[in-house]
């Protein structure tokens, strides 16, 4: 990656010239264009809104983007989409002036959802459920309205994991964030091409970078959250182990039904050398042309 900074996307120009960050950046492109070819993410000439919060993750998303689309490598247009939610004290000029500045396609919409979301859930009570609900189904007007066929989401391999492990413990199933879905409505699909990077990458990136990060007020303001235990609990396993978080990531791609529980996944009734086994009910009541069924 030995590019004329002159040549650059504005939003790359002023990179850090170092090896260590060549590496990094080369890394973050590497392993998003493999999520998103792993799982087909990609058809050429669609519109994607790229969703852009003002965090690290989503300044690490649209640079990736911008250079893989400028690389020849991304065949889609982008349109950069910031919410603001009305949280007081929310810098509402930064990303419109940053956008401006870097000469990306953007809109902005203001929706006070931070009024609704305080005003139903009782102090003390998480609002990310009610924070998320209403974020997304904003965001999906707006792609409609904008003609863009998916919704591109900053969540990176922690946050997939970290979402992993939520529902283990307080859900009581085995799920995450898909880096695909479509929409319960069938017309947009959710895209997440940061499923492969470390969060750690995407704070050195955005941090090397100088982009001005904004931190959330509302759900990320709040103590004692599920995530954030769930969080400390990885770093601890990370910090005693290097590497396990990416261990455990490569689980989540590398699944054998038959080697979990669910009988709606795995056939178990089959597994038996005499042939397939009678079930309960079929055992009670052995096939006779007269049962009805």
């Amino acid at each position: 990656m030995h590019d004329d900074a002159v040549e650059l996307p504005p939003i790359l120009q002023g990179a850090p010239e170092g090896l260590e960050f060549r590496k990094l950046r080369k890394r973050i492109l590497r392993e998003t264009r493999a999520a998103m070819e792993t799982y087909a993410m990609v058809r050429p000439g669609a519109r994607w809104l790229v969703c852009l919060s003002g965090g690290k993750d989503s300044y690490t998303l649209l640079a990736a983007l911008i250079e893989l689309q400028w690389r020849g490598l991304l065949p889609v247009e982008l349109l950069a989409c910031n919410l603001d939610q009305g949280q007081p004290g929310f810098p509402a000029t930064v990303l419109p002036d940053f956008l401006t500045r870097m000469q990306v396609p953007h809109r902005i919409e203001y929706q006070d959802t931070y009024s609704v979301v305080t005003a139903r859930i009782p102090e003390g009570r998480t609002y990310c459920a009610l924070c998320s609900r209403l974020r997304r189904g904003i965001l999906y007007r707006i792609a409609r309205e904008e003609g863009c066929s998916a919704v591109v989401l900053g969540h990176h391999r922690d946050d997939i994991l970290e979402t992993f492990f939520m529902n283990l413990f307080h859900g009581g199933r085995l799920a995450t964030m898909p880096p695909k879905l479509v929409n319960e409505d069938g017309d947009l699909t959710v895209l997440r091409p940061l499923a492969f990077v470390a969060e750690d990458d995407c704070a050195r990136f955005t941090r090397a970078m100088g982009y001005p990060v904004i931190p959330c007020d509302l759900c990320g303001s709040q103590e004692g959250l599920q995530r954030v235990q769930v969080k400390k609990m990885l770093d601890e396993w990370e910090a005693r182990s290097p590497g396990r978080r990416q261990v455990m990531f490569r689980a989540l791609t590398t699944v054998r039904p038959s080697h979990l529980a669910d009988p709606r996944l795995f056939d178990f009734a089959a597994l038996d050398p005499a042939g397939p086994l009678l079930s309960a009910r079929d055992a009670e009541n052995p096939t006779d042309p007269d049962r009805p069924d």
